[in-house]
């Protein structure tokens, strides 16, 4: 159950996780800045897991990745549906045809 005083969703950019990240990688204990920034040790682990050793730079470059992946998936997926479109067209124009030969 949600309690009312409770946060939802993401309460850190991933430029503050990669901030976060170095100073962890810079020698400062975790469970100093899991205090320090309000998060548990697991999500500081988690983080590491799915950022590891990614720099500010790395970062963008995934975030512009990944908004070109999503790009494109609407391409193929709108060219799919034309596909199935024509098919569809053409299977109709044949079965007419058909119809009329018989």
């Amino acid at each position: 159950m949600i309690k009312p005083w409770q946060k939802h969703g993401k309460r850190c950019s991933e430029e503050q996780i990669i901030r976060i990240l170095d100073e962890v990688r810079g020698g400062k204990a975790i469970a100093e800045v899991a205090r320090r920034y309000g998060v548990s040790e697991n999500t500081i682990y988690r983080w590491k897991s799915r950022f590891g050793e990614m720099n500010r730079e790395e970062l963008r470059r995934l975030r512009e990745l990944e908004a070109e992946n999503a790009r494109l998936k609407r391409i193929v997926a709108q060219q799919a549906l034309d596909i199935d479109a024509l098919k569809d067209g053409v299977r109709k124009k044949w079965q007419a045809r058909w119809r009329n030969d018989r």
